[in-house]
């Protein structure tokens, strides 16, 4: 397919983006070809626009970011079998070798090789998309844009709540941006007895009480550890999720986690944290678990089970869809934490069209 396309582009190795025509992807034979409906801003495209010491040394601009998104197929590769023209899909983001050994025993989320969309290589924030048919996720016909394009984040959450089963244990959120928020509703649906949301947004400790947490915990009105403790009599939580990058929040979340318990983190610090490994973790029996990506293709499996049956309802998340043009107002909301998750739509979704 030829011609141009309206692209959201890091343009140079600086704060923000531009808005620019840039030309259709060519796809190769074991690729497809997909118009973008709808694509989410990601806090780790908002680490892009702000060009903070992580995308520093990550990101090589110019390139197009944007890694969560939902459009239909209009182009298949030669030895393309699984994914046909007009398929309503998704995709996994992490482009992996299939060679490694992580890959060749099915842990495929720890490719050494891996290359991400939207990262390492032109990604969503586009009118087209292109990606290895293996990466591609068929959605049902009638799942909404908007949820359809935030499946790759639920399936962070998903990953992070649930590499630990959590069925009777209490569970602690640290970081309530919108993945945090998908991982309270994912904790109790998984049959978690108490969640903790802690933070220091309001606006969003409140959509953290509409997604179901019991124990909202302001960290600038109280002390997490002790509230955790105090309500966990006095053991800790045995389960924390870390998803805020801070290095008071990860200090607090290892102080605050019961003896022998979990902590699974998600989130990117932008810098080297310092922790008390003896003290907090060695003599404490504590398991530290990194948690990247989602596993292929078992989390997205759980993903699509959980929206389909409406065990876990992430509607309210999503607290605004704007014109994929108006994307600074987006990204603004992100940087101004004013928002959840901020969805946008691609112009011709907003005319009717496929």
């Amino acid at each position: 397919m030829c011609g141009t396309m309206k692209a959201i582009v890091k343009k140079e190795s600086a704060y923000g983006a531009a808005m620019m025509e840039m030309p259709i992807p060519e796809i190769s034979d074991h690729e497809v070809l997909i118009q973008v409906k709808a694509t989410s801003i990601c806090g780790t495209d908002v680490h892009i626009y702000n060009w903070d010491d992580w995308a520093k040394g990550r990101v090589k601009a110019p390139y197009i970011f944007g890694h969560e998104f939902t459009g239909e197929v209009v182009k298949t590769g030669n030895q393309v079998s699984r994914a046909k023209v007009g398929d309503f899909v998704s995709a996994e983001t992490h482009i992996v070798c299939n060679q490694c050994y992580m890959c060749l025993t099915g842990q495929q989320h720890l490719c050494s090789e891996t290359k991400i969309l939207g990262v390492d290589i032109d990604g969503c924030f586009a009118e087209y998309v292109k990606v290895p048919e293996q990466n591609v996720w068929h959605n049902p016909a009638q799942m909404p844009v908007e949820l359809a394009s935030i499946q790759e984040p639920l399936g962070n959450a998903v990953h992070t709540v649930l590499h630990t089963p959590v069925s009777g244990k209490s569970v602690a959120i640290f970081g309530c941006g919108p993945i945090g928020l998908m991982a309270i509703a994912v904790a109790k649906a998984s049959g978690a007895v108490q969640v903790f949301a802690v933070d220091k947004n309001e606006y969003r400790l409140g959509l953290a009480r509409k997604m179901g947490a019991d124990h909202i915990v302001d960290i600038g009105k109280d002390d997490p550890v002790a509230m955790i403790k105090q309500l966990t009599r006095m053991e800790g939580a045995d389960v924390m999720c870390e998803m805020s990058g801070h290095p008071v929040a990860i200090n607090q979340a290892l102080e605050a986690c019961a003896n022998g318990g979990k902590v699974n983190i998600l989130s990117l610090p932008e810098r080297p944290v310092t922790i008390d490994i003896t003290n907090q973790i060695v003599f404490r029996g504590l398991t530290v678990q990194g948690i990247t990506g989602r596993k292929m293709f078992e989390t997205w499996r759980q993903v699509s089970e959980l929206l389909r049956t409406n065990t876990i309802d992430v509607q309210p998340v999503v607290t605004h869809t704007l014109p994929f043009e108006d994307f600074e107002k987006g990204f603004e909301l992100m940087r101004n934490g004013t928002c959840g998750k901020v969805v946008l739509i691609m112009p011709s979704y907003q005319r009717g069209t496929k």
